[in-house]
């Protein structure tokens, strides 16, 4: 498959969003302190590289997360904003690497390397209907 010519190497994508109480450990599951959860932020990262991608892709292609490596490296408290900084740092056929920076409004928060496969849809979505039909006749 050939990707767009708008994705390049280089490109950039920024957002933000507040730590709710939805966004802490507890709520998430993944530990005890009301601070910005791990798994928040990695969905964070994933919400801006596949936005971005989305913008510049055709109809009929989409891109689906196959790899995210997130390092968090200090708390955040509820009713803090997170800023990410994401940027295009390589394409290999049809996967686009990102690297990211989270920030909240005193420092550096995380980093994260997150690689996303552009797809035909209906493509995707023929193996998914032979999965489902596969495993109902299996029952």
């Amino acid at each position: 498959m050939k990707l767009s010519p708008s994705i390049k190497v280089g490109l950039k994508a920024e957002a933000t969003q507040e730590v709710t109480p939805e966004l802490t450990a507890p709520h998430i599951g993944s530990g005890s302190l009301y601070v910005y959860a791990t798994p928040a932020m990695a969905g964070f990262v994933e919400q801006t590289c596949a936005s971005k991608l989305s913008e510049l892709l055709p109809e009929g292609q989409t891109s689906v997360g196959v790899e995210i490596r997130v390092r968090h490296l200090a708390p955040t408290p509820v009713n803090n904003v997170v800023h990410i900084k994401a940027e295009i740092i390589s394409i290999d056929e049809n996967l686009v690497s990102f690297a990211a920076q989270i920030f909240d409004e005193m420092e550096l928060v995380g980093e994260a390397e997150h690689r996303r496969a552009v797809i035909e849809i209906d493509r995707f979505m023929k193996r998914v209907e032979a999965k489902v039909s596969e495993l109902s006749s299996a029952q």
